[in-house]
């Protein structure tokens, strides 16, 4: 997922479900942190301690990406949490949407409730978890089972068998999102490995595909409706693999809004006392959802639902600008 999703969508659906807005606003920072998170640098105090930071992202073209334990310690457990399904260790590998493995890691964070980092860590986790609704059947490691036929894309009015949940696809945008991914292919690879030209000898074969890099960004787009067929059959999976953006965001939204309600209940002293169901939000949330347009469209849409108090209190119905990097 985007910006859009880290931070506004995780901003409402905390507010959405009961929480405060100082409580909702750090939740929906430490979740898009994790993206922004790319640098190592230590902080030294004037007593000489010191504190190592751990980078929760690389950018898609570092070099950082082709170390194996880099992949390990930043895409697998933050952007890709394994799904630990199927037979082999690679099937193991690939994310899958709500897995048990993410539920085991929320129901652990919200015993910790009580702890003064509490509301940073479900911020953390709420990145985490919505991850796992968008970056499903792909694993964070260089692998031959995230590889696709890249011929094979379809979208919207040309996905077969799909319930008729959204309007085609503009014209407009599908010749943008196009663009985007030639774009993509071109710096990273047909597989979205790093080019030669960037790393010198190193070729795709040797940087293999990661995450989803050979999809470019269609899992993070939430309007959108698309399938793919993957070069290799994967019993997990199969070998085409329909997408339907929108109803799987949904489903990611409602998870959040679940979790989020948790942890109102064991952190009553951050309750805004006005939360609402998310039955009564859905359809609001699937209207923006399916708003086609650029990220920074995308954030329009929630600010506006906020305003007009269609999610949840009209009360502070401002979702607040992001001060993560700042």
């Amino acid at each position: 997922m985007q910006f859009d999703m880290h931070y506004y969508g995780t901003c409402a659906m905390a507010r959405a479900a009961g929480l405060n807005v100082e409580t909702a606003k750090t939740i929906a920072t430490a979740a898009q942190f994790v993206d922004d998170n790319t640098a190592r640098e230590a902080i030294t105090f004037r007593d000489g301690s010191r504190i190592d930071v751990e980078a929760t992202a690389h950018h898609p073209l570092h070099l950082s990406n082709l170390n194996e334990e880099n992949q390990r310690k930043v895409w697998v457990p933050f952007h890709f949490l394994p799904g630990n399904m199927g037979d082999t260790y690679t099937e193991r590998l690939k994310c899958r949407k709500d897995s048990e493995i993410v539920q085991e890691m929320r129901d652990h964070h919200l015993s910790l409730a009580d702890r003064k980092f509490a509301v940073e860590l479900i911020g953390i986790a709420a990145h985490v978890y919505a991850d796992t609704f968008s970056h499903y059947g792909f694993s964070g490691v260089s692998s031959r089972g995230n590889k696709v036929d890249n011929g094979s894309f379809l979208f919207h009015e040309d996905v077969k068998d799909l319930e008729d949940t959204i309007k085609d696809l503009a014209p407009e945008l599908r010749a943008y999102i196009t663009k985007k991914k030639d774009d993509f292919f071109k710096k990273n690879g047909p597989h979205g490995g790093l080019l030669s030209n960037i790393v010198g000898s190193i070729s795709e074969e040797i940087s293999g595909a990661l995450g989803h890099g050979s999809v470019a960004t269609y899992p993070d787009r939430p309007y959108l409706v698309w399938s793919f067929d993957y070069e290799r059959e994967d019993t997990i999976v199969g070998k085409c693999s329909t997408r339907n953006n929108p109803i799987t965001f949904l489903a990611g939204c409602r998870a959040l809004h679940g979790m989020f309600q948790r942890f109102m209940n064991l952190r009553n002293d951050l309750s805004s006392k006005d939360g609402r169901s998310f039955d009564d939000i859905a359809q609001t949330v699937l209207g923006i959802l399916t708003v086609q347009g650029s990220k920074e469209i995308r954030i329009d849409a929630w600010q506006d639902a906020a305003a007009k108090g269609t999610i949840f209190g009209e009360a502070d119905n401002e979702i607040p600008e992001y001060k993560g990097q700042s």
